[in-house]
């Protein structure tokens, strides 16, 4: 299952962050449910601000389970998040209702889009990137519902780092007791390093946390220095309710390959750990972050992208000890092969990745029913001219879903046999 993948996605993309919770009423949007196979005639009217809030106008689309299997999906329309869910695995939706009531610019495009978690009370918790009026500057920002989506608090900033720079590329999980982390890129050490006539690689990973629902937050704290400036975020909950994150960082001699850290608590980052060993040496933005999932058995599984001299493509591993030691990573995909994302269900592990042939967009995905010790061939579930947005996996207790969305079509969801 190798491959070699000779191209490589350069691009910076700016993303965007706690203070007194507020609620604010939301108008409900005047548009009905809507069932699929609807595709919006006029690509004009998405430029309209006058037009009824809809998805199709959306490039991304991002989808979770609640824990009574109610599908939840968030996009962006007109500066504006929308949030609806779905009783029926995707086939209906409700009527969107709006959580940022006062417009601001979102990023909402590949690897930057908003976040949406659930704990297991049912409420709502979305965090997203605000851009601001400086190149390349953007907050992370926050904002819950407590009844059931009808309602969302006043988003706030989640980054106490209030200097107009980068903040971005935010990533979220949902503690067993309720607890919220959140992660980010942040460039506040960069800035002082600058300010004080020194070289910094890269920038920082940041987070903070919340143990009272999202009403305040701790200050923030730094992970780790010299991170890859655009690439995503992945953090999950060991089965020790300790947050793990994966990112892309700048080792000694710029080699931009993987590292992961479980933390011992909640305030407490452990050790950094390596991730993958490409050795990639690039002085620029790969735009390619990791995935991680976490079994209920506490096996990390993880995938990621590298286009090193000797390692190309798309590699996966897992771990059994906490991240100290991976598997030999399995290398898959095509030429023209990206973003990676997994998810793990018992011993079931279900990979989705996209490829592009100069022509057509194709999502592909591979299955293991062994914990990831043994794979399927990979098998084509999407071919389409369009833009497409990246797939992500999404589960409830019994299932794992494909999740995908192509702007002026609608949002699908497809269960994984």
């Amino acid at each position: 299952m190798k491959s070699h993948i000779l191209f490589l996605f350069i691009a910076i993309f700016t993303v965007t962050g706690c203070a007194k919770d507020a609620v604010v009423n939301q108008t409900e949007i005047a548009i009905k449910p809507h069932k699929h196979g609807q595709q919006l005639e006029n690509k004009g009217i998405c430029a309209d601000p006058t037009t009824l809030p809809t998805s199709l106008c959306s490039e991304t689309a991002t989808a979770t389970f609640d824990n009574k299997g109610v599908l939840w999906v968030t996009w962006v329309n007109n500066d504006h998040i929308y949030v609806q869910s779905s009783s029926d695995k995707g086939i209906t939706f409700t009527t969107p209702v709006k959580v940022n009531t006062i417009a601001e610019p979102v990023a909402a495009k590949g690897e930057s889009r908003p976040k949406i978690k659930l704990n297991k009370k049912g409420h709502i918790y979305l965090t997203w990137v605000r851009t601001l009026d400086k190149k390349r500057s953007t907050y992370v920002r926050f904002s819950r519902s407590t009844d059931g989506g009808q309602h969302f608090s006043e988003p706030v900033t989640v980054n106490d780092n209030l200097e107009i720079i980068r903040h971005r590329f935010d990533s979220m999980a949902i503690g067993k007791n309720g607890e919220i982390f959140i992660a980010w890129l942040d460039a506040r050490d960069t800035e002082a390093a600058k300010k004080a006539g020194q070289k910094f690689a890269g920038i920082s990973l940041y987070y903070t946390w919340s143990d009272d629902g999202g009403q305040h937050f701790h200050p923030n704290k730094r992970i780790a220095d010299h991170t890859c400036e655009c690439c995503r975020l992945d953090t999950a909950v060991n089965k020790d309710n300790t947050p793990v994150i994966a990112w892309r960082h700048i080792f000694e001699g710029g080699i931009r390959d993987h590292a992961i850290v479980k933390f011992k608590d909640w305030n407490t980052p452990g050790k950094l750990l390596h991730l993958g060993n490409e050795n990639w040496k690039i002085d620029a933005c790969p735009h390619h972050g990791p995935g991680l999932s976490i079994a209920d058995d506490g096996t990390y599984h993880a995938v990621w992208f590298s286009n090193s001299d000797s390692k190309q493509g798309l590699f996966y591993a897992h771990s059994k000890n906490s991240g100290q030691s991976f598997s030999k990573p399995v290398n898959f995909g095509n030429a023209g092969a990206s973003h990676p994302h997994l998810l793990a269900l018992g011993h079931q592990v279900v990979v989705a990745w996209q490829e592009f042939d100069g022509k057509n967009n194709t999502i592909q995905i591979m299955k293991s029913a062994d914990a990831g010790n043994h794979w399927t061939k990979p098998e084509a579930i999407v071919t389409i001219a369009d833009m497409l947005d990246e797939p992500f996996l999404v589960g409830d207790d019994q299932k794992i879903y494909l999740s995908w969305h192509a702007q002026l079509h609608d949002y699908q969801l497809k269960p994984i046999d």
